[in-house]
């Protein structure tokens, strides 16, 4: 698993620029699924076919990364740039991004004078090796993902994109394994998750689910002075009770916890008070669904070394191979 790993984290797709992610997870599930279709949003949508006694249900994994924008080239050729979601400026300094041709810039800031401060993104810029704004091979506009190579140290799996490329390797895998199925599954790998999970949005808006099961990273309360949180790195999947976008469905928390208790499958409880999954658009499209979220926990959420446990993620896919087995009564 950990070269569909590696091949998904390392990839290029800030949001609203996933085409490249798409084509590498299209070929990955085209065996697998009844149906694949691309819909306006460019959503990747994968249907696996019931037997005709269950629910539907829509299951979604984000493709879409954080990242930056070009917004004024300097004179000397020096890039200012916005946020593509979720980037904090003191992850910055020094980072390497790439911009979808290829080409690999490097982030620094204006001169710090009070080395206890850290600018914000408006005094960094992005290093292409132009000297000049005539001969900057980037324009205003074009959007750019970091750029960190995958490691694997021990059960330890390192990238600048767990979030949420793991959850598209759990769907991924579950696809692969669930052989039988009472529901009609829509597996879509969503778009723009990061800046509003508008993907999310019009994909429930169409497929009009009874259930819907986000797979997404949530943060851990297991470093040094996180803010207290029962999710630690390695414990099991965690199954999502709230966030600061949704309450999940109650029935769909406590049948997640009885299936993966008959199944043997560590599992967490999750509140987390920051942030929010693609369930939160599931839950309230058209006249409502029934929504929770099987989550991963990561380390170091929204920097270019977001770190999961490769047990959890193993978990993560029992447990949704699981509820989509089975009937859901919720």
């Amino acid at each position: 698993m950990n070269d569909l790993i590696k091949k998904l984290v390392e990839a290029y797709g800030p949001s609203g620029f996933e085409d490249h992610i798409r084509d590498l997870i299209h070929p990955e599930i085209e065996s697998f699924a009844d149906e694949i279709s691309v819909d306006a949003m460019g959503n990747l949508i994968a249907r696996k076919k019931g037997d005709g006694s269950g629910l539907k249900v829509m299951v979604a994994a984000h493709m879409d990364e954080i990242g930056v924008m070009v917004t004024h080239i300097t004179e000397e050729g020096f890039c200012r740039f916005t946020n593509i979601g979720g980037v904090y400026a003191h992850t910055l300094l020094g980072s390497r991004v790439q911009f979808g041709d290829g080409r690999v810039g490097i982030i620094y800031s204006d001169r710090i004078t009070d080395r206890s401060k850290v600018h914000g993104l408006d005094k960094h810029y992005i290093d292409v090796g132009a000297t000049s704004r005539k001969e900057c091979p980037v324009q205003v506009g074009d959007a750019a993902g970091f750029k960190r190579e995958f490691v694997s140290s021990g059960k330890m799996l390192i990238a600048k994109s767990m979030d949420d490329r793991i959850g598209c390797v759990v769907a991924i895998e579950a696809l692969k394994r669930l052989k039988k199925t009472p529901h009609d599954i829509y597996i879509v790998f969503s778009v723009q998750e990061e800046v509003g999970t508008r993907g999310a949005q019009a994909a429930a808006n169409h497929i009009d689910p009874d259930v819907g099961i986000a797979l997404d990273v949530t943060t851990t309360g297991d470093i040094p002075e996180a803010i207290p949180m029962a999710v630690s790195l390695g414990k099991g999947a965690a199954i999502k009770v709230k966030d600061a976008g949704m309450i999940a469905h109650h029935g769909l928390v406590q049948l997640m916890k009885k299936r993966a208790e008959a199944a043997k499958i560590p599992y967490q409880l999750e509140v987390l008070t920051g942030g929010s999954t693609d369930a939160r658009s599931i839950q309230i499209a058209n006249a409502g669904a029934a929504a929770g979220c099987i989550s991963i926990p990561c380390r170091y959420v929204h920097s270019q070394s977001e770190s999961v446990h490769a047990d959890d993620v193993e978990n993560a896919i029992k447990l949704l191979v699981e509820l989509l087995a089975k009937p859901i009564t919720v």
